[in-house]
Formats: C-alpha cells, sequence, structure tokens
C-alpha cells in the first residue's frame, strides 16, 4: 500500500497547473510585433520583383529609365523570385489610362502618330495626339499611323456604333461589342484587360448595369458611366509564338530552373544508379528432412 500511496503522489497535478487561465499575468507585446500584424499590405499594391520603374512627377512621353531587379528584393537584396533574371533592358513607355472625353457634345477627336513595339509589355503601344497634348495608349489590333479615334463620356439614348479605338462608356456601346481597357469603377483609371490579343464581350443590359465577359470567361456588370476602349488587344499572336530556343528565353528576361528537372540524372528525371555487385548463384538448397518421431508403448 506503502508504494501505491507514492505512485499517486508522484502522479498528483500540481497547483501550478491548476490554476485559472483567466488569472495569469498578461504577457506585453512588443510595437514591431503589432505593427506586423496590423499594418498588412493592401491588396492590389504587392510587389513584382521583375523592375523598378522611375517615374517623374509629371506625366511625359519621353521613355522612362528602369532598373532590373532580377527576381531580387530591392530593400533586403534577397532572391525572391527565382525565375527572374537576365534579359534585354528596356525603357518603359508611361501609358495614360485614363481616356477623359467631354461630357456633353460631340466627341473628341485623336490622331494616332505611331504604334511602337513596347518590350516591357506584351502588346503594342499607341502614340497619340490631342490638341498640344502628346500620349500612350494601348493600340489595338489593326491601328495604325493616321488613324483618328474619339473618346467621349456622353450616353446617348441610341447606341453609338464605334469603331476601333474609340473610348465611350459601357453604356453608350452596343451590345456584343469587343473592349478592352475597362474600369472597374467610375472615374478611375482603366486597369482591366490589358494582355495582347485579349479582349471583353458585353453581353447585355438592365437597368443602370452593364454585363461584361472578360477573357476569363467569368461575367462581371459594370456600371454604365464606366469607360472602356472598343476593339482587341494588338499582338494577338503572342500566346501563339513560340520561343523557340534558351536564348531568346534568356533575352525575354525567365531564368532557367537550374537542374531542377533533367532527362537522366536530374530531380524529376530517370535516375541512372550504379549496379548492384555480381551474385554468384550456387545449387539449389537441399530441401530439410522432417523428422519422424516413433513412439512405443511398452
Amino acid at each position: 500500500m506503502a508504494t501505491l500511496a507514492r505512485l499517486f503522489h508522484q502522479l498528483s497535478i500540481g497547483s501550478a497547473v491548476v490554476r485559472d487561465v483567466r488569472l495569469l499575468p498578461a504577457c506585453s507585446i512588443s510595437t514591431e510585433s503589432l505593427a506586423r500584424v496590423m499594418n498588412k499590405p493592401k491588396p492590389g499594391t504587392g510587389t513584382a520583383y521583375r523592375r523598378i520603374v522611375h517615374y517623374p512627377d509629371q506625366y511625359t512621353v519621353e521613355p522612362l529609365k528602369v532598373t532590373n531587379l532580377a527576381g531580387r528584393d530591392p530593400e533586403t537584396g534577397r532572391l525572391i523570385a527565382k525565375g527572374i533574371g537576365g534579359g534585354i533592358k528596356h525603357k518603359y513607355h508611361w501609358i495614360k489610362w485614363v481616356r477623359d472625353g467631354p461630357a456633353e457634345g460631340a466627341p473628341q477627336v485623336e490622331k494616332v502618330i505611331d504604334v511602337i513595339h513596347d518590350g516591357c509589355r506584351t502588346a503594342k503601344v499607341a502614340l497619340v495626339a490631342v490638341g498640344d497634348e502628346l500620349k500612350y495608349i494601348l493600340a489595338t489590333e489593326n491601328m495604325k499611323p493616321g488613324d483618328l479615334i474619339k473618346t467621349s463620356r456622353f450616353i446617348p439614348r441610341i447606341p453609338v456604333r464605334a469603331n476601333e479605338g474609340d473610348a465611350y462608356p459601357l453604356g453608350a456601346l452596343q451590345v456584343g461589342t469587343q473592349v478592352h481597357c475597362l474600369e472597374k469603377f467610375p472615374g478611375q483609371p482603366c486597369h482591366l484587360i490589358h494582355s495582347a490579343g485579349t479582349y471583353g464581350t458585353i453581353l447585355r443590359k438592365f437597368g443602370d448595369l452593364v454585363v461584361v465577359q472578360l477573357p476569363s470567361k467569368q461575367e462581371f456588370a459594370f456600371q454604365q458611366t464606366c469607360m472602356a476602349t472598343v476593339g482587341r488587344v494588338s499582338n494577338i499572336y503572342h500566346n501563339k509564338t513560340p520561343i523557340g530556343s534558351a536564348q531568346k528565353n534568356r533575352e525575354l528576361g525567365n531564368r532557367p530552373r537550374s537542374g531542377l528537372w533533367h532527362r537522366k540524372d536530374g530531380r524529376h528525371g530517370r535516375k541512372i544508379r550504379k549496379l548492384p555487385p555480381m551474385r554468384v548463384i550456387g545449387a539449389p538448397a537441399e530441401p530439410a528432412t522432417e523428422a519422424i518421431n516413433l513412439t512405443l508403448k511398452l
């Protein structure tokens, strides 16, 4: 009995564990830990570790200088994106994402001066002149120098018959029109449908909303006052053009995967291992004889 008493005494729970958790003193939290939890980055402001564009204070059509990051964090220098590195250093053409026009009366007429290639994006860029102002916009599929394009914020009673490159509110366009550079909310810069060869389609209208099918085949209802550019984004064969060589892929700024896959001896390929040593195959073992037990009754 004494042994059992000592055993139960050893297994007893101490008073420190039995205490109520609510009565424990609260530990202090550092300001750095609290700021790391509270000051989270806002959605849509992610960092791209490919390049930094040095924007001036005012809009300009002069090509902007860039700093290639090669997949590294600009502050710490640590490698974040392994697939980025090298490539031809291009200058950046600043796109003016706001297509602003008169709210009443005749639309504003703009002239396309030139259509150029921008190495920092997949689509081509058009230099447009209006009055004494020059600006860059995304070029459409069939846009060429000398074209006249229109911009207006007026929504007429009868939908307009717009041409490629014209910018109108969604409520002013016909059902079935292909659009790009679409505003998500009225008055904000056009930040939808920018990639080469993409377009959205106006499906239907109800009330003050216009349903647009995006390139992802998802349908969204936007306000009828949201601006959109008519037509398909230029460089439609971008996703169908093969890269062709490893050197071309390096010129595009894509770093090789560096041994993640080799056909024979890589990480995900079939392995070539050393053969096992020679084995001597001798005579087969004789079957063991079973013992016979004899019993004799006396």
